[in-house]
């Protein structure tokens, strides 16, 4: 049925095979008007955008990428409510834009087919004309929209070439009727639909619906095997009307026409009649130059070399230039949070300003530029066409684990941070190889490791070094910890595979696209839109984490009880300042006696605060690691991100928020407070610290959840809770077995 001109909102559905482009032609037609969230109740991404044309406003909704509209994954459901106009999230669609790629056209008009049954006015956009054009492959465009009876319009998305024309017969299209398409199927088929028709409309009246189903919703049903339609539809798993499909395939099947098989056979036989005198190659170019770069890219030796290679790039731009470009923001929150200091009383709001608030909001900004780097090149990488490739190669590496070649780079990127690595995770579609991926990326070894790692090797391994200098026990050390990262991860993988998330092994499928070259606004855009989602969305969670351990790390903050101790030796010290001169050398002597004194003040607040008296609470659970208190409560106090263990130890023994473990004399200092750290009520005094200590510690930051920005990712990325708190209970498991086990062997095979 035409539109009414008085709509002026219309919506438009982009859909489309995956790698036809369709993500590049919505953002070309969308331009800076985007928006990207997930489908509520669903991690399945939702991508709208506005555009203006002859006087009316469009609503466009970019739909996952998919071969057919027989739902059998997440995104393919999501495509198909969309399209039926069974989300109350979204508009029904008034109009339905299906891009297909010029160099494949058979293949792409099998949706084609699915989405002309559908009734709604459709346009067809023929994408990628130059690089068929490239391949030897030439479409008659006119002749196809005379063929098909829809309108037909030739675009390069990428070049933003054939817009105009796509745009015109959008807007002529909303106000025509829709094209009428012949069934595909043969006259055995269409009869069992009309049969099927009539006991669903007795259903209906049965049930008090007076809305028929479309016929094509018919065919769905008679087609669709998984049963999602009928449950999502009618609201059935079993019944009468469950044994009249069945009854009706069985039919189908003694007649030569088994379901779903039918489908593929008719969609691809009226596509051939369709395209009939459509396509021609002109055969000048036998061997594509996608194939010739193929032969080397796809090699199992030089291509693994050049992904190898090419990782190694990535790996360090995201650590090096993240790091680079971290400084600036690290110094930016340094310097507003003295400028809040300095001009703010001391009490508890300036605490909350500098700490709590500029604090957080440094440690959610550190993360953006890593989390952009990757995904510039991610969006390269992927509109290159070069990203299908490295999933193939990787493919048989980690079957062996239970997941696809798509893990692996979201894997490999978790090695700078865990954050941009879940959210690379995207690029997978299968749901349990993605949410497997989201689970155990954060085990990799991460940047926020290193301060950790730093220092406790630094501190208490020894400095041994094998083959004549060219091996030491410290860099061994570390090592070792990167590996026992990789190895629990693989182990962790094949358990969830093979438990909480089990199911059947789906077949690797990709689609090798043909190269060329990325859109620079696409990947802008792309880059553009992760970086504001995460501030958006995971920034505000850890923001709000930050702010409530400085709050468990401030109060009860009872002066009068902390500082009441430290009140002889702190006047004693002013008496001594007052009768000194500037310039006397005992002055700095004195000064810095009272910076030890601020130091030792601030530790007690902290161990009076809530966390430091959480930190006494667990430490009989932590006792058997070879912890004590002062340990434990670092270790809780590291739950907004690991490398604040350094910072916290230096408050609990006395050496200020400050320190660097870069720093030869700050690390001296706490190397020496480790030390001579000793248990409290130990008579003769115990020493804390010794190596099977330092090292139960490093296993448990190597396999510990202790960064609540990763969860607050993996929340956003999941839209559950329940997956967060799924991976802290295994990691935090993890790491406490380990770490029990460490010390325990450590103590066991040389003690102290």
């Amino acid at each position: 049925m035409a539109l009414t001109t008085q709509k002026t909102s219309l919506t438009v559905a982009l859909v489309g095979n995956p790698n036809t482009g369709k993500s590049t032609l919505f953002g070309a037609l969308a331009g800076v008007h985007q928006h990207v969230g997930n489908y509520p109740g669903v991690t399945v991404e939702k991508k709208t955008g506005n555009m203006e044309h002859a006087g009316r406003s469009y609503e466009l909704i970019d739909l996952p990428g998919l071969y057919s509209l027989a739902p059998r994954s997440r995104d393919e459901m999501v495509a198909v409510d969309v399209l039926l106009g069974r989300r109350e999230d979204c508009p029904p669609v008034d109009l339905i834009v299906c891009i297909v790629d010029a160099g494949n056209l058979q293949r792409n008009f099998y949706l084609v087919s699915q989405v002309l049954e559908l009734g709604i006015p459709t346009v067809v956009a023929v994408n990628m004309i130059d690089v068929a054009a490239r391949r030897g492959i030439s479409v008659d465009v006119q002749r196809l929209e005379r063929q098909l009876g829809v309108p037909i319009v030739a675009v390069q998305a990428n070049r933003r070439i054939g817009l105009p024309a796509l745009k015109a017969s959008i807007s002529a299209a909303v106000d025509r009727q829709p094209h009428s398409a012949p069934s595909p199927f043969p006259e055995v088929f269409e009869d069992e639909t009309s049969r099927l028709e009539s006991l669903l409309a007795e259903h209906f009246v049965e049930a008090g619906r007076h809305q028929p189903l479309p016929r094509c919703l018919v065919r769905r049903l008679l087609l669709d095997m998984h049963g999602y339609l009928a449950e999502t539809l009618l609201g059935i798993g079993k019944g009468q009307t469950v044994q009249n499909l069945e009854a009706a395939r069985a039919r189908l099947a003694d007649r030569d026409c088994p379901v779903p098989a039918i489908e593929t056979t008719a969609r691809y036989e009226w596509a051939g009649t369709v395209l009939e005198g459509v396509v021609s190659e002109s055969g000048r170019e036998q061997t594509s130059g996608t194939d010739r770069i193929d032969r080397l890219l796809t090699h199992r030796v030089w291509g693994t070399l050049v992904f190898g290679l090419l990782m190694v790039v990535v790996f360090q731009s995201v650590f090096v230039g993240g790091e680079s470009l971290m400084w600036p923001i690290d110094a930016g929150t340094e310097a507003t949070g003295r400028w809040l200091e300095g001009h703010m009383a001391e009490g508890a709001l300036r605490s909350l300003m500098v700490d709590g608030v500029i604090g957080g909001a440094g440690g959610v900004l550190s993360f953006l530029p890593q989390i952009m780097i990757l995904f510039c090149f991610l969006a390269v990488l992927e509109d290159c066409g070069y990203m299908a490739r490295a999933a193939y190669l990787m493919d048989r590496i980690m079957v062996r684990v239970g997941l696809s070649g798509k893990s692996f780079i979201p894997m490999l990127s978790a090695f700078a941070c865990a954050i941009p690595g879940i959210m690379a995770a995207r690029v997978i579609e299968n749901e349990r190889d993605r949410l497997t991926t989201i689970l155990v990326a954060p085990l990799m070894t991460c940047s926020a490791r290193l301060p950790v790692y730093a220092l406790l090797i630094a501190a208490f391994i020894p400095e041994r070094t094998y083959f004549g200098g060219m091996v030491n026990l410290q860099g061994l050390t570390m090592a070792g910890l990167y590996v026992l990262g990789i190895a629990t991860a693989v182990v962790a993988a094949l358990v969830l595979k093979r438990t909480v998330l089990r199911g059947e092994v789906s077949p690797f499928l990709m689609e090798l696209p043909s190269y060329k070259l990325p859109s620079p606004r696409n990947v802008v855009y792309r880059v553009v839109q992760r970086g504001w989602l995460f501030l958006r969305c995971a920034g505000t969670l850890i923001l709000g984490v930050s702010i409530i351990v400085w709050a468990a790390l401030y109060y009860p903050h009872d002066a009068e009880v902390v500082e009441a101790e430290f009140q002889p030796q702190s006047q004693q010290l002013q008496r001594r300042l007052d009768a000194l001169a500037v310039g006397d050398p005992r002055y700095a002597e004195v000064q810095q006696q009272r910076v030890e004194l601020q130091r030792a003040i601030q530790g007690a607040y902290q161990r009076q605060s809530i966390l430091g008296r959480a930190g006494r609470i667990i430490e009989p659970v932590v006792k058997p690691l070879g912890w004590d208190w002062r340990i434990g409560c670092a270790v809780i106090a590291s739950f907004p991100a690991r490398e604040i263990v350094v910072a916290t130890m230096g408050v609990v023994y006395n050496l200020g928020e400050d320190i660097d473990v870069e720093s030869p004399g700050d690390t001296g200092r706490l190397h020496a407070k480790l030390h001579a750290a000793t248990w409290d009520g130990t008579d003769p005094p115990r020493k804390v610290f010794n190596i099977p200590v330092a090292l139960s510690i490093l296993v448990f930051f190597a396999l510990c959840a202790q960064c609540a920005a990763t969860l607050a990712v993996i929340r956003r990325e999941t839209n559950s809770w329940r997956w967060p708190a799924f991976t802290f209970g295994y990691m935090t498991t993890l790491a406490y077995v380990g770490a029990l086990v460490t010390y325990q062997v450590g103590m066991w095979i040389g003690g102290p």
